[in-house]
């Protein structure tokens, strides 16, 4: 719809305002007080009806003049605990530790810009349009408790965005099939003896213990998974021992689980159990094994996915689609598809030029401003298409 792209540009200005002053505020995760705020406050404006969601979030929905189908849009609004590096920007965050350095301050802005757009075009929407303002996806724990609140009764399509620093500037991917891999976390807890480090025959060296596993448990990516069904197994954080000359009597370590398939999920925690139970076996310790699912893969539903390309090409032109490769990071708008069709488009934020292609949760991450131009109208358009369609 041509009087989308046009509207989107008339807002434009607003929505890069309202995503800096999100930015200048960064709240983390369920703390999103301010932001929600913020977006009911516009919304109120607009005479969009919402309700709030706990502890925060908002759900908010338009009712075109025609009935029809329920389309939701979604955008992530949290932050994360990092401490901003760039400089000379007049925005940067006013919270020492707290950035936006994913991008979740353009989503929210960008959401909210395609709502007064498609208000604008009410009576011609056939449907509903249902717009999510989803907190604490960092943690995936947002999109089940905005799930669990009833974000998607009575949706027939979800359809959520997220800005990427690794594509460029004007582009913009919606892949058929796996998009954003499963986030699992695990954390394993190794039991050995402590005493003197003078003394190791009369102790059981939990750093041994630790050190052993983490160097083994790679086996399970190359040994035991299919080569051709992606896997990472990341080990990030180790603590163990107090001191120099003190044999370590505990050992912690915690990572985390990347995968496309859920086969290959079940087959990899089984794995990681049996390695740590048989390491500490061999040097006379014990373990305990806490294996927590986090999201599930975003797998794109293939007719919402080739609808989204459609768009993107009618929109910004041919050279605006690539298709970008599925990522091992994770999102947990995959709560949202679980039941119901959908699609998650990336929209490329990087331009060298304006020192935005740092990578997301880089203390430098930035947004092309002018890319959240494509965002908006992409997502109105969506949603506009789809229930017109």
């Amino acid at each position: 719809m041509k009087e989308l792209k046009v509207l989107i540009q008339k807002y434009k200005k607003e929505m890069i305002d309202f995503r800096r002053d999100l930015h200048q505020h960064p709240e983390l995760q369920f703390e999103e007080f301010r932001t929600t705020e913020k977006v009911a406050e516009t919304l109120e404006k607009i005479g969009i009806p919402y309700r709030k969601t706990e502890p925060t979030g908002i759900i908010a929905e338009l009712v075109g003049g025609q009935p029809g189908k329920t389309v939701a849009l979604r955008a992530d609004m949290d932050a994360l605990p990092v401490q901003e590096l760039t400089d000379g920007i007049s925005y940067k965050s006013l919270e020492d530790g707290k950035m936006h350095a994913c991008g979740h301050d353009a989503h929210t802005a960008m959401l909210l810009t395609a709502a007064k757009a498609l208000k604008e075009v009410q009576a011609e929407i056939k449907g509903t349009v249902r717009f999510v303002f989803q907190p604490s996806e960092e943690n995936a724990q947002g999109a089940k408790a905005m799930v669990a609140q009833g974000a998607v009764e009575g949706v027939d399509d979800v359809f959520g965005i997220h800005i990427w620093s690794q594509m460029l500037s004007g582009t913009a991917s919606c892949v058929v099939g796996s998009s954003f891999a499963s986030a699992d976390i695990f954390s394993i807890d190794f039991k050995g003896r402590g005493g003197h480090g003078a003394m190791p025959d009369a102790c059981v060296d939990a750093a041994v213990i630790a050190s052993s596993f983490v160097m083994n448990v790679q086996a399970v990516v190359s040994r035991e998974t299919n080569p051709l069904d992606p896997v990472v197994v990341t080990v990030g954080k180790m603590d163990v021992g107090t001191r120099f000359n003190v044999i370590a009597e505990n050992a912690r370590l915690e990572g985390t689980v990347r995968c496309f398939s859920i086969e290959t999920r079940n087959r990899v925690e089984k794995a990681l159990k049996r390695y740590a139970e048989q390491t500490a076996a061999m040097y006379g310790g014990t373990v305990t094994v806490d294996y927590n699912y986090g999201t599930v893969p975003v797998i794109n539903d293939e007719e919402d996915a080739l609808f989204a390309q459609a768009i993107i090409k009618e929109s910004f032109g041919e050279s605006a689609l690539i298709q970008e490769p599925p990522t091992t990071g994770g999102e947990d708008f995959s709560y949202f598809t679980e039941n119901i069709s959908g699609c998650f488009a990336l929209v490329g934020c990087g331009n060298p030029e304006k020192d935005t292609q740092w990578a997301h949760h880089h203390g430098r991450f930035n947004v092309d401003e002018d890319a959240m131009e494509i965002g908006a109208e992409l997502y109105a358009q969506y949603a506009f298409e789809y229930l017109n369609k």
